[in-house]
């Protein structure tokens, strides 16, 4: 039977966000119904709200979360009723041009539930990022269920749905950091600061954390920086070249998305080095750079998609790692919080005050 629960709703563009009831379905083909036990709170988030993703008002929002599944539909053969689980915005199909050259992290047809939820009077949600976690439950796709080790707190596990993910796997899986590389990270949110883990991880040498914010700056090093530079005071290109011997960073790492700081990451790498741009840049943004420099530099300018990540592969190997004591998500979180708090965990996030909240149900 379709079953009432309470969640957090965007109305409007800018509207404040509001708890109802929403009607969530069984599931169908292919779909799973998830009890959902925490939620991050997160920029992409925000973005719903003010509208900065589409105009498909309500949202259900909230999409960087563990939970339990409750029930599955006909089809939905890899995971089972009482699996612990972590969400992803990424269903790959399997059977893509991309899925079948070896690269699911790259599919091209990810997949959500068909099904929609509702409010109590028919009218259809729009689940953020193809989830709406900010939920007692929620309705996916089968295959946006990871299954991972349920001894992992789901106040950290569901991190790694999104913002942490996509900072480790900008390090690891998109810049390729390898034992011994110089790595400059640009943004210290925490997605910034999931890479500055994720270069740790990989065994970079030198890992140089970039903001405006010394407080950010302070954080960044208890996870893993070696040197910070505050980009208010000094230049960000002039500093990251005088802590590589003048000749910049192997993989430098946009955590920002904004073309100043794009600039900054193109000139502060080594000749043949590496940009990752991973921070989401505002859709009214543009960039230029002289053509002449992009052949002369040589190297590689990629885009981190959700960290280039595959889901089944990278989220239990990274619960293993913070099981073993080897990767800290514990630190990530700030604050946990109820689902009426919301809007005022939004307002701290904006104000840089947290590294991230997490609703817990």
């Amino acid at each position: 039977m379709p079953q009432q629960v309470q969640a957090v709703i965007a109305p409007g563009r800018n509207e404040p966000v509001r708890v109802e009831t929403i009607t969530v379905p069984d599931p169908g083909h292919g779909e799973a119904v998830v009890q959902i036990q925490a939620c991050g709170v997160c920029h992409t988030d925000l973005h719903y709200k003010q509208g900065g993703i589409g105009d498909d008002f309500p949202f259900l929002l909230g999409h960087e979360a563990a939970g339990v599944v409750e029930s599955v539909g006909e089809g939905a053969t890899d995971v089972a009723p009482g699996d612990f689980v972590i969400l992803n915005w990424r269903a790959v199909c399997g059977q893509c041009r991309s899925c079948r050259r070896g690269r699911p992290w790259y599919c091209f047809n990810t997949h959500n539930a068909k099904q929609k939820m509702t409010l109590k009077d028919g009218t259809e949600l729009t689940p953020a990022l193809g989830i709406g976690a900010f939920a007692e439950k929620t309705l996916v796709a089968a295959g946006q269920c990871t299954k991972v080790d349920p001894r992992v707190s789901p106040v950290v596990a569901g991190l790694l749905g999104c913002g942490v993910m996509a900072g480790i796997g900008a390090a690891i899986n998109t810049g390729q950091v390898g034992r011994g590389d110089s790595v400059a990270v640009i943004g210290c949110g925490g997605v910034g600061d999931a890479a500055i883990a994720g270069a740790k991880l990989a065994g970079a040498a030198k890992i140089i954390a970039v903001d405006i914010d010394d407080r950010k700056l302070e954080m960044a090093k208890s996870m893993g920086a070696t040197h910070t530079v505050n980009s208010h005071t000094a230049s960000a290109v002039g500093e990251i070249r005088a802590l590589t011997g003048g000749h910049g960073a192997d993989v430098v790492i946009d955590a920002v998305g904004h073309p100043e700081t794009y600039r900054q990451a193109f000139y502060a790498r080594d000749l043949a080095g590496t940009v990752v741009l991973v921070g989401v840049p505002n859709p009214d943004l543009s960039l230029e750079l002289p053509l002449l420099d992009v052949f002369d530099r040589g190297g590689s300018l990629k885009s981190a998609w959700y960290g280039d990540c595959l889901p089944s592969r990278d989220f239990p190997m990274l619960v293993d790692l913070h099981l073993q004591g080897r990767l800290d998500l514990d630190a990530f979180v700030t604050e946990t919080i109820g689902i009426a708090d919301v809007e005022e965990a939004f307002q701290r996030m904006h104000d840089g005050e947290v590294l991230r909240s997490v609703m817990v149900f």
